[in-house]
């Protein structure tokens, strides 16, 4: 994607639908304002031209892989909390807000939308309280248990019985977390906006599938890596 001081906003929205999350980000009408220059979108909305330009360049940068696996608990669990838990919150307020705009213009035609607006808000208040737990209960058990490989004094001063149970309950929650972005999923046709659609729509659409593919990752590094990990540690800390 080329970017350019004169290009429209609506035109960049058009050769990548991504590129809508970052004007929505920072309030410039990609729909209804399409046909607005972006150096005078940005200038109306008191924006750095070269930032923006900079965060539209990034929005097809593929992530760097990592080796999780080979990653100390605690580093792992801050890149958890620092990426995929900031990435969520921030998220939630967009997709909000896209489905709130949807619903209001175009839900008397798609009604699905607003199911997928309803289901949203379920997913993300169950969102929200689980990595509130996480960042207030489990993960900072774990990094104790972390911090404390050779101090078999552990045992005295657990916080839980066994990590297992947190890590259970845990487990559970991302699996009903998984059944909703199914629905969510069904109902958007695979994230797919009629052909007719605005381009708020496609957005909406286009930021839930993005949402996806973070969450399941984000499952992924604590199901298969994290929690794998902690109950091993707990088991050596207490039976050594």
């Amino acid at each position: 994607m080329k970017i350019n001081r004169h290009k429209k906003v609506g035109e960049i929205v058009s050769e990548n639908i991504k590129a809508a999350h970052v004007f929505k980000k920072h309030n410039i009408d990609f729909c209804c304002g399409g046909g607005k220059e972006i150096h005078k979108a940005c200038k109306q909305n008191k924006i750095d031209y070269s930032k923006i330009k900079k965060e539209l360049l990034a929005v097809n940068d593929v992530r760097k892989k990592y080796d999780y696996d080979s990653w100390d608990l605690n580093r792992l669990i801050d890149h958890i909390v620092d990426f995929h838990h900031k990435y969520v919150n921030e998220s939630i307020i967009q997709i909000r807000e896209y489905g709130k705009k949807v619903s209001k213009v175009h839900g008397h035609h798609y009604k699905e939308v607003i199911k997928i607006g309803k289901a949203f808000n379920e997913l993300a208040n169950e969102l929200i309280n689980h990595m509130n737990k996480e960042e207030i209960l489990l993960f900072p058990y774990i990094k104790r248990l972390n911090d404390a490989k050779n101090d078999i004094e552990i045992e005295k001063n657990l916080v839980f019985r066994s990590v297992i149970n947190p890590i259970n309950m845990m487990e559970y929650e991302h699996k009903y977390a998984s059944q909703i972005v199914k629905k969510i999923k069904k109902l958007s046709s695979n994230y797919k906006a009629p052909t007719e659609s605005c381009n708020t729509h496609k957005a909406f659409y286009s930021k839930l599938e993005e949402f996806e593919k973070d969450l399941f990752i984000h499952i992924h590094l604590e199901n298969n890596i994290l929690h794998p990990k902690a109950i091993n540690l707990e088991r050596k800390l207490k039976y050594q």
